[in-house]
């Protein structure tokens, strides 16, 4: 079981909408069932991530993380995703 933290400013609506793109993607990549994502303000991140197997947000990487950053810019504007998609790909099969 992987556990992923998604992160963006707020915590709510951007990474809501993110949640639901990647967890479509893992989901067709076979992997249901062996996540979970867990949303959290990016100002949270660095502090958790010590607890995550991948940091996926929305936002510049922040400093001093314990865990891989994925850019998830990404899955909200749908350019150069595939970049992204393949680095939580790898993570996953970590």
């Amino acid at each position: 079981m992987k556990n992923i933290l998604l992160a963006c400013g707020s915590g709510i609506a951007t990474s809501t909408a993110v949640n639901a793109k990647i967890t479509k993607m893992l989901d067709e990549n076979g992997y249901k069932g062996k996540y979970k994502i867990t949303q959290c303000k990016i100002s949270e991140a660095t502090q958790k991530s010590s607890s995550y197997d991948f940091l996926i947000a929305t936002t510049m990487a922040p400093k001093e993380l314990n865990c891989p950053f994925v850019p998830g810019v990404c899955f909200l504007t749908g350019v150069n995703a595939q970049k992204s998609i393949d680095m939580i790909l790898e993570l996953m099969e970590k």
